[in-house]
């Protein structure tokens, strides 16, 4: 094994270090030569973070004489995107003193990748200084402790190679939108705790239409099939009204109904010129009474000039059931649609009793639908139940959650994370970096420059982007934030990817 030390650095956020792994090189294409005769000899792989770049660089076995080509990748942290132009300069100093050997690339011969290839005179343990000076970036990074042999003989061999993780190659990164990573953190958050929570339809958004009035139905203007979306007002159906229970058609007591709507105008206005007693006016009233009374024990509503009854839609929305059948005879108060408007849904958390008097009613609530890795944040907590559920011992705690995009079902079960006025301490990550598989939180760690980790973790607070990890990580882990479903395909995948290096 290659030694190595860190040496402190001042713009150094921090290192993960492989050196001496035949994997490192061996993806990469490896020594050339017959294997069976030679044995392969111990290469090197270092990945270095600063403030603002990645360093993923892999050498081989450094003997005197001999060009050692290096594969130097560099990323950009502001973007995670490949230093597309800019001087590269590495300059290795002897320990033991003597001049510097110096090696400048003017340009990455591909974005990203730069390839240097010193030649060594004298034997020893070098330290390795990289500038940077790019647009991009302009950086300063320390590599200590790269030894030089003197001949092919005195390097080591190869170990045997061992799973180092899921490969993620820096073409493949560098590719992948919205990637990123970030270090680990100690810190504190509230705590919060899961439950379980329903999606359900808003208050006034979930309409059962009804039929207006007893009689035959007909199909109504527009499409009412399941799923056709609606507006308030549209006519659905039409119901061609029969004999009601006042022995009159629908048609007969609204006429009835306007007659002795006219009569009782009339009767004011003589009652106003003073050619009637006020007797004939309550009289008129009376009638007006009766017959709107009449009216509505036939079904009211509007009526076509055919003297059909339409029936509309009373909010906009989609058609979520449909018993209508046309044709069929109907009595009054009939089921004929159901319609959802699922622009806005409530999501009820079940809480624990014992859990309800720590429950931040402030801070915003963050579950997942069943069938789906996305979790969505409530923010509008609408109320607390003063009720407790007598089978399950919890109180429905209710949040209102926009979903313009239709994604949330009424009816679909989900996991909440509930926040609390507790706070905890651990180790901070964004909460992004978090998935689920069979109700446990992973996430990916990066444990060299193209290799990664999955650790299973212990989530105990969720707190706007940041997620409070009482277990699985620790402070100074490098662990993926952005784009790890992505990472997570590429540790299903059978293949092994095609190492894209210019060596």
């Amino acid at each position: 094994m290659i030694p190595v030390s860190i040496l402190p650095m001042p713009v150094r956020v921090g290192t993960l270090l492989s050196l001496g792994l035949a994997v490192g090189l061996s993806a990469c294409g490896g020594a050339t030569g017959d294997a069976a005769a030679e044995p392969e000899l111990q290469s090197g792989a270092i990945t270095h973070f600063t403030d603002s770049t990645e360093l993923f660089m892999e050498h081989p076995a450094l003997i005197v004489g001999e060009a050692g080509k290096f594969a130097v990748h560099l990323t950009d942290l502001t973007d995670f995107a490949p230093l597309r132009s800019g001087r590269l300069t590495l300059r290795f100093t002897p320990r033991g003193g003597g001049a510097p050997l110096e090696v400048v690339q003017e340009a990455p011969r591909v974005p990203g990748i730069y390839g240097p290839a010193p030649v060594f005179t004298a034997a020893g343990t070098y330290d390795l200084e990289l500038l940077v000076d790019s647009p991009q970036a302009k950086d300063r990074i320390e590599v200590p402790g790269l030894v030089v042999y003197a001949t092919a003989a005195d390097a080591p061999t190869a170990a045997a190679e061992e799973d180092a993780g899921i490969p993620f190659l820096k073409e493949q990164q560098w590719k992948t939108a919205g990637f990123a990573t970030a270090f680990a953190r100690d810190g504190n958050l509230a705590i919060s705790f899961e439950a379980p929570a329903e999606v359900r339809a808003a208050a006034g958004r979930h309409v059962a239409v009804v039929a207006p009035a007893g009689g035959l139905l007909s199909e109504g203007t527009i499409d009412v099939a399941l799923g056709a979306r609606v507006r308030r007002g549209q006519v659905l159906a039409l119901v061609s009204p029969t004999l009601g229970a006042s022995g009159a058609t629908f048609a007969d007591a609204r006429a009835r109904w306007r007659e002795a709507e006219d009569e009782f105008a009339r009767a004011k206005r003589l009652f106003a010129a003073e050619a009637i007693p006020e007797r004939r006016v309550h009289e008129a009233e009376i009638r007006l009474a009766a017959t709107r009374e009449a009216l509505a024990a036939v079904g009211g509503g509007a009526v076509t000039a055919e003297g059909r009854v339409e029936v509309v839609a009373p909010i906009d929305g989609v058609i979520a059931d449909r018993s209508m059948v046309a044709g069929a005879r109907v009595e009054p108060g009939t089921s004929l649609f159901t319609i959802v408007d699922a622009s806005v849904v409530w999501v009820v958390i079940h809480v624990p009793t014992d859990r309800i008097a720590s429950l931040d009613r402030t801070g915003p609530a963050r579950f997942r639908v069943e069938g789906s890795d996305e979790p969505v944040i409530a923010t509008r907590l609408l109320a607390t139940s003063g009720v407790v559920d007598t089978l399950t011992r919890s109180i429905p705690v209710t949040y209102a959650v926009d979903n313009a995009t239709g994604t949330l079902r009424i009816g679909a079960i989900a996991r909440a994370a509930v926040p609390t006025v507790v706070r905890g301490s651990g180790v901070i990550i964004a909460a992004a970096a978090l998935l689920e598989e069979d109700g446990r939180s992973y996430v990916y760690v990066q444990t060299s420059g193209e290799r990664f980790a999955r650790r299973e973790v212990t989530v105990a607070g969720l707190e706007g982007t940041r997620a409070l990890i009482t277990s699985g990580l620790a402070a100074g882990d490098r662990v993926v934030t952005g784009a790890a479903y992505q990472v997570r395909l590429a540790s299903l995948s059978t293949a092994v990817p095609a190492h894209g290096h210019e060596h």
